[in-house]
């Protein structure tokens, strides 16, 4: 089978990095075209053997890349075409079936209840996105709170198929050596209390609170992974807080790397850390929230779709918490009291392997272009 992956952008991000991490473990013949962006990721699919095209896009409106990608779909005889992210689907479905492909499937990565990929819904948003995704042929959405989002807007339920987000759970393992290593290459005393986070520096994230919440307990240090607008603002929060010396953002990491490297990979990082909080309070899944628990963390969300869609208790380690700041510092003072050893990483994350996540969507790339595939 021949697919093609359609994106809107490849700089570092969580629906980026998921693409990357499916393709490894796809037995199809991909390619994959990003509209806009061809960023650190783009280097890393490509490094895994994916090749990778820059569209050359411009805006949400250069309208004049429907006809570029519908002409670049033609050429290349895909039996399968997978849009990801919002500008790729309202572009993607149509160009597919103006080449001439059928089977289009998309994936729903970033639905929130308020927003669409940090951007505030509106009717205009919504209205295209129906208009599109009537050209496909089936949606997929990375969690169940997803899925009941988009029947709200209007999708049909029979179109909608749930594939979960996954990590390759065995990388994100504990690992001791790389705890110290991590610490003593950024600087880290050994016995530190260390507060961690992952994701772009945004608003919508709030990692203010979470920086707010740390700078209130003297003897937490705050190490937060990820790039992104609000870095500045955040250094300037820190010294604010008196509290800089003990904020420490390391910048946007691959994840997986495209190869041996000089800076800690992301497994490493969160080795380094002692908790993990998530504290954006609109989250589609939370990805950064399982990897935590396979790296055998405590973990404190505010919203996260793939812990609150498992049974209770299936996740121990996960605990939800109120976002505002002395919620956020009382939960971590909690954890710094008890400040038990590591965990063991929840049996419920094997739904969340990336190979079973994998396994369920070349299901679906069957039947959009086979028909049902036959019971064994």
């Amino acid at each position: 089978m021949k697919v093609l992956h359609v994106i809107t952008g490849l700089g570092i991000g969580g629906a980026e990095q998921q693409l990357r991490l499916l393709l490894r473990h796809l037995p199809v013949r991909s390619r994959v075209v990003t509209l806009t962006n061809p960023g650190a990721v783009a280097d890393g699919i490509e490094a895994d053997g994916t090749p990778v095209t820059h569209l050359g896009m411009t805006g949400n409106r250069n309208v004049g890349a429907l006809p570029r990608l519908t002409r670049l779909i033609r050429q290349g005889g895909y039996d399968l075409v997978h849009t990801h992210l919002y500008r790729a689907c309202v572009y993607g479905r149509p160009a597919a079936r103006l080449a001439g492909v059928r089977s289009v499937i998309a994936t729903e990565h970033s639905l929130g209840d308020a927003q669409i990929e940090g951007r505030r819904l509106s009717a205009g948003t919504r209205a295209l996105y129906l208009a599109t995704e009537r050209l496909g042929t089936s949606t997929v959405a990375v969690s169940p709170s997803v899925a009941r989002r988009l029947a709200r807007w209007g999708v049909p339920p029979t179109r909608i198929h749930v594939v979960p987000n996954g990590i390759e759970t065995t990388r994100f393992a504990h690992d001791p050596t790389a705890r110290a290593r991590t610490r003593t290459a950024l600087g880290l005393p050994p016995d530190a209390f260390v507060v961690g986070g992952v994701g772009r520096l945004t608003p919508g994230k709030h990692f203010d609170r979470l920086l707010r919440a740390v700078s209130a307990l003297p003897d937490a240090h705050l190490l937060l992974v990820g790039d992104g607008p609000e870095r500045a603002k955040l250094l300037r929060l820190a010294a604010e807080c008196r509290a800089a010396d003990r904020v420490l953002l390391t910048g946007a990491v691959p994840d997986p790397p495209e190869g041996p490297g000089e800076r800690p990979d992301l497994p490493s990082l969160l080795a380094a850390m002692d908790v993990f909080v998530s504290a954006s309070p609109d989250e589609t899944f939370g990805l950064a929230v399982v990897e935590a628990l396979a790296a055998g963390l405590p973990a404190l969300y505010v919203a996260c779709p793939a812990i609150e869609d498992l049974p209770p208790e299936a996740a121990p380690g996960a605990r939800r918490v109120g976002g505002a700041v002395p919620e956020l510092a009382a939960a971590l003072d909690e954890v710094l009291r008890e400040r038990g050893g590591r965990l063991v990483p929840p049996e419920a994350l094997r739904r969340y392997d990336i190979a079973h996540s994998a396994e369920q969507l070349l299901s679906l790339y069957h039947r959009a272009v086979r028909g049902p595939r036959p019971v064994k």
